[in-house]
């Protein structure tokens, strides 16, 4: 048996000879490289072997790797510390930022500018790998993944094409050169963000219709047409995607077929995303409500108000961190009573980002963005723009940066180097 303690692993039950085979199976997964190599062959030779200690030995084996793995991971997940200090790394000025959050991989960041430009920026040091004029405007926020960035656009009408509005399409673009793999004509732009989840895409209309598209073609699973607009990014968990509209009203449709599962009417806007914990939604309306949902019905568990209409909620472990126009950020446990809540700078139009212990806000109209403690919402670091904040793009992180849209640029914080920050040109 196996145990994990303190950051040591206890082993009961093993006999000599599988001591052995397993100090040999870690002494060779100490190298990241072959961790993963060294487990399957390891497997693999004891599987030949039909006798008893061969099979304790690979139950062992695989518990073990698992472990590792989870090691792994957590230690891929704490590049950034929030409350240490960080510092500009680079910046890349343009002044045709959107407020359109960057998709990003783990090693470039996708900025959507004006005028239907997308451009892909090395992570580490804000080189531009390329850049991709598609035409019209971007209509929402792209998504990336290992080999393609997910976009849409709108096509602004021109003469006597004014009276029908815009139209808008979708379509991959090409990881590494920006090249368009599919495209899909759509009657309406698509608006808020793109979700991605296995091989589907998902997305909302400013027509009221609710998509789901094949990420490797770009074919329609399905349309599905609502009354209201959406202007919000879709979530997709547990076999249900939630759509919430400009009419104030969550939808959940089944992820498959687009049937409509259930729905909630609120009295205000729901334009951020939900978030999803043990069978609960979780989401914020211009209502000035955070609400707490059963999934499976739709059915209210509980509502708080707070005093301006709610742009973001974030999961944060068992507490849902709560942007809310009235310049507070909240902390909620999740059944909805009130932990903290810390008065902030500026309006909070974007969702903001939570890394382990620490959230960063980017209050409009201030020139810092903020980062606040989990534990008791008191400020831990401040991150300096160097001018006043006005984009609803939401903060993000690749590898040990953290990545603040402005309305003059990109903006890379991290830890200090010896090195000087660089500044690149659009």
């Amino acid at each position: 048996m196996v145990k994990k303690t303190s950051g040591q692993f206890l082993v009961s039950n093993v006999g000599t000879e599988e001591w052995q085979i397993i100090l040999l199976h870690l002494e060779n997964a100490n190298q990241p490289s072959k961790h993963f190599r060294s487990s399957v062959d390891m497997i693999t030779l004891l599987l030949a072997s039909p006798n008893n200690l061969s099979r304790r030995v690979i139950s062992t084996l695989i518990l073990l790797t698992c472990i590792c793995l989870q090691s792994i991971v957590v230690i891929a997940k704490t590049d950034v510390v929030l409350s240490e200090p960080l510092t500009i790394r680079w910046r890349y000025d343009s002044t045709s930022t959107l407020n359109l959050t960057p998709a990003s991989d783990t090693e470039r960041i996708y900025l959507p500018l004006g005028g239907g430009v997308l451009i892909a920026l090395q992570a580490k040091d804000g080189q531009l790998y390329w850049r991709s004029e598609i035409g019209g405007e971007l209509s929402a926020s792209p998504v990336a993944d290992e080999s393609a960035i997910y976009v849409a656009s709108e096509i602004l009408p021109t003469g006597n094409d004014a009276v029908k509005g815009s139209s808008g399409a979708l379509r991959a673009l090409g990881r590494e050169g920006g090249v368009t793999q599919w495209l899909t004509p759509l009657v309406k732009p698509l608006r808020g963000g793109i979700a991605l989840k296995e091989g589907k895409l998902f997305a909302g209309g400013s027509d009221g219709r609710a998509y789901a598209f094949d990420k490797r073609t770009g074919g329609v699973f399905w349309s599905i047409p609502f009354t209201a607009p959406f202007s919000g990014k879709p979530v997709a968990d547990g076999g249900r995607v939630y759509f919430g509209s400009e009419d104030g009203t969550l939808l959940a449709l089944e992820e498959s077929t687009g049937k409509l599962l259930w729905r909630y009417r609120t009295k205000g806007a729901i334009r951020g995303s939900v978030a999803i914990s043990k069978g609960h939604v979780f989401f914020g309306s211009k209502d000035g409500y955070v609400y707490s949902i059963r999934a499976d019905n739709g059915q209210l568990n509980w509502r708080k108000r707070t005093g301006g209409g709610v742009e973001a909620v974030v999961l944060c472990g068992d507490s849902l961190l709560v942007a809310s126009l009235d310049n507070f950020a909240y902390l909620l446990s999740l059944k909805g009573s009130v932990q903290w809540k810390r008065l902030l700078p500026g309006r909070i139009s974007a969702e903001p980002l939570a890394v382990q212990e620490a959230a960063l806000f980017t209050p409009l109209s201030s020139a810092t963005a903020v980062v606040l403690a989990l534990r008791d919402g008191k400020q831990v670091n401040a991150l300096q723009a160097g001018e006043e904040l006005t984009s609803s793009a939401a903060p993000i992180v690749v590898g040990d940066s953290v990545f603040v849209t402005t309305e003059h640029g990109l903006i890379a914080f991290a830890r200090p180097t010896d090195a000087t920050a660089t500044k690149q040109s659009h």
